[in-house]
């Protein structure tokens, strides 16, 4: 299944089953959103529950509080995270706050979907990596969709929950079409292992866990077997599932798109440090994106992204430094 028709499907699931459930943003309605993420619902559903809205982020974030408050559970879309950063006094002082500041007398059931990170040439203003921004809020939680499994699973949960999510998707995976897994259950709060390994704990999400499964293909080839982690929830983020992996395999590293410096690694890597010090046969690795604003030269972008190749490079050194 496309990564963005389990997207669709899930929206589709939950408007069937409660019409509480409402979609409005930027062109999601009659042209069925800039991803196709939305295409149909407007047809299906009509305009009284796909509601096109005006270019105006911090009004779309600040209309779906509203209508949470009042017990509609809207999906705003946000054409890309970096526009975002328009609706950030809504996300910050009204979404992540009026439950708590009203002593859980508000409940505020909605969700926040948007894209991030780099696609090809999409240039510094639209190629950002803004996780570690959300996920130092509280009061919010913040989930993220590596494939159509958790693509689907996850944004239904997140639409069921009474408290305010932001749901992350990557621009790269939209056409992706990755083996879809039915679930009876999935626990949008438990990080998924899909890489069994000894040696290494490889912890990692959205796009750059597709990344690093191909690098680790290429350890195994060295004799380094890595365990994959995918997060699917980075705040609050799943660490006993972590912890108990790195109590095996004796290492850590993490990789993400974003740049190491304040990265959502530094929290991850120092919060094992804090708990499992004496289990670590050696220090905590980062392979993360560059300091720069996205490039829009595409060799320079790809020099600029923790690509398989710079995160084989990079674990396989590493490991032969710390006795592997």
């Amino acid at each position: 299944m496309l990564y963005r028709e389990a997207l669709n499907l899930a929206l589709d699931h939950a408007m069937e089953s409660d019409e509480s459930v409402l979609v409005l943003g930027e062109d999601v309605g009659f042209y069925g959103g800039n991803y196709k993420v939305t295409d149909n619902l407007y047809v299906k559903y009509g305009e009284r529950r796909v509601i096109d809205t005006p270019i105006a982020e911090n009004s779309i974030v600040g209309t779906a509080i509203g209508m949470a408050m009042m017990g509609l559970r809207p999906v705003a879309e946000i054409m890309t995270a970096n526009f975002a950063m328009l609706a950030m006094d809504q996300i910050v002082n009204n979404m992540a706050k009026l439950r708590y500041m009203s002593g859980g007398k508000i409940a505020l059931p909605m969700v926040v979907r948007m894209p991030q990170g780099a696609a090809k040439q999409l240039a510094a203003q639209h190629s950002q990596s803004l996780e570690h921004l959300f996920a130092s809020v509280p009061g919010i939680y913040v989930f993220c969709a590596s494939d159509s499994t958790s693509a689907y699973y996850g944004l239904l949960s997140a639409i069921k929950l009474d408290d305010p999510v932001i749901f992350l998707e990557h621009v790269a995976l939209y056409g992706v079409d990755f083996p879809f897994q039915e679930l009876s259950h999935f626990d949008p709060f438990k990080a998924r292992i899909l890489r069994e390994g000894k040696d290494i704990t490889i912890v990692s999400y959205l796009k750059s866990v597709h990344d690093t499964l191909k690098a680790c293909e290429w350890l195994e080839k060295d004799g380094i077997d890595c365990e994959v982690i995918d997060l699917v929830s980075l705040r609050p983020i799943d660490f006993e599932t972590i912890f108990e992996s790195v109590k095996k395999t004796k290492r850590l590293v993490v990789v993400h798109e974003a740049p190491k410096t304040l990265g959502l690694g530094a929290e991850i890597c120092a919060k094992v440090s804090e708990e499992l010090f004496y289990y670590l046969d050696a220090p905590p690795l980062r392979v993360c994106g560059e300091e720069v604003p996205m490039p829009y030269n595409r060799n320079l972008e790809l020099l600029a992204l923790p690509t398989p190749e710079k995160i084989y490079k990079a674990v396989l050194q590493w490991g032969k430094t710390h006795g592997l």
